[in-house]
């Protein structure tokens, strides 16, 4: 469903922002999230007939009240636990405000678990929110804000929040990597990525046109040692023909938004490599206190799915997995990923000048 360490550089931004912040003038921090499942808080839940939806048991054991709340863990994203040592909370999922409420104008998390750059990504989930959806919904938000404050007003906000995107892990894991689905049919591994290039092209200047000037976006991580990939080896190892589609994606996107920045006045998009940090947690997880990266605490069927079902099997150890489900860390894995990149920015010097967004319009 998504890449590990999808909110990892993001919260970083903020935290590195917070330190040119007061605690006091924290809430001044607008942020807009975009993204899929690692990054959801819940969008799904909204969607009658999603199929990618996690608001039930084991998701959420280790979360407040041990209740699910459409996140894909057994407890927080890297985002809650960053944002915890913050002193703030996680933008609420948009569909679960008003589409008038207050609170857009302090931030919005519009990511929908199965959403893909592409919008035929994810289909077979029959509703997620698409990147194109996600866009079309924070269009809206825009409209609002204005409505609220002014044109120059609203503007001036839209030009000073901080826009943060995960996307393509589905594009390979649900679209791509999937036999039967026609893309990997039609295409070659060359031409999907000149496919994901062209679209995200047009989704960044969208965003733009918008208003969003300061956009990070999350380079994908190693999907070739995810326990849904692994599954599909016989002994069980990483696949590295996954994990080098992965790379060239990374080195793809990264010229275009060096090229956007470039054609777009005032932009300042920010690719986030997470690739390495990634798989070190992964090839050496007793380095990080764990046992077990090769597979997930929830005893998932990675033939229908690979979520952690109400009838899965659940390992009492979980704070020895790196993995919760076919896709996404453990609740203790996401501890140590923002603990790690947490105190990386602030061991770093001059780091603030070096990743926090200028104030430009």
């Amino acid at each position: 469903m998504a890449t590990p360490l999808v909110l990892a550089f993001f919260m970083v931004v903020i935290a590195v922002m917070a330190v040119d912040h007061p605690p006091t003038s924290a809430p001044s921090l607008v942020t807009y999230i975009f993204g899929d499942s690692l990054a959801e808080v819940g969008n799904n839940n909204y969607l009658q007939y999603s199929l990618a939806r996690s608001d039930f048991p084991y998701y959420g054991i280790d979360y407040t009240d041990a209740k699910p709340t459409g996140r894909f863990t057994n407890g927080r994203t890297i985002g809650d636990i960053l944002s915890e040592k913050l002193g703030s909370t996680s933008p609420p999922p948009y569909l679960s405000l008003n589409p008038h409420d207050d609170a857009i104008m302090k931030g919005v998390n519009y990511a929908s678990g199965g959403a893909g750059i592409l919008n035929d990504t994810g289909l077979y989930f029959i509703q997620r929110m698409t990147f194109d959806d996600q866009i079309d919904y924070f269009e809206n938000t825009t409209k609002v804000i204005k409505a609220k404050i002014g044109e120059q007003a609203g503007t001036r906000l839209l030009n000073e929040a901080v826009y943060f995107i995960g996307m393509g892990s589905n594009d390979y894991i649900n679209n791509y990597l999937q036999p039967f689905l026609l893309d990997s049919q039609q295409y070659t591994p060359e031409e999907f990525l000149g496919l994901l290039n062209l679209k995200l092209a047009e989704q960044f200047t969208r965003l733009y046109l918008l208003g969003a000037r300061k956009m990070v976006f999350h380079g994908l991580g190693p999907l070739g040692c995810i326990p849904s990939q692994r599954a599909k080896s016989k002994t069980h190892q990483c696949l590295r023909h996954v994990n080098e589609w992965v790379l060239q994606f990374n080195t793809k996107i990264q010229k275009l938004m060096n090229l956007l920045n470039l054609k777009l006045k005032n932009a300042q998009l920010t690719f986030a490599d997470t690739y390495n940090d990634v798989l070190d947690l992964v090839d050496n997880p007793s380095k990080y206190g764990f046992k077990v990266s090769n597979t997930s605490c929830c005893k998932v069927d990675t033939t229908i799915g690979g979520l952690c079902l109400s009838n899965a099997n659940v390992c009492k150890n979980r704070r020895e997995y790196v993995f919760w489900d076919a896709f996404h860390p453990t609740d203790a894995a996401n501890v140590v990923l923002a603990d790690r990149f947490f105190s990386k920015m602030f061991t770093t010097p001059n780091s603030s000048k070096a990743i926090a967004p200028n104030h430009n319009g």
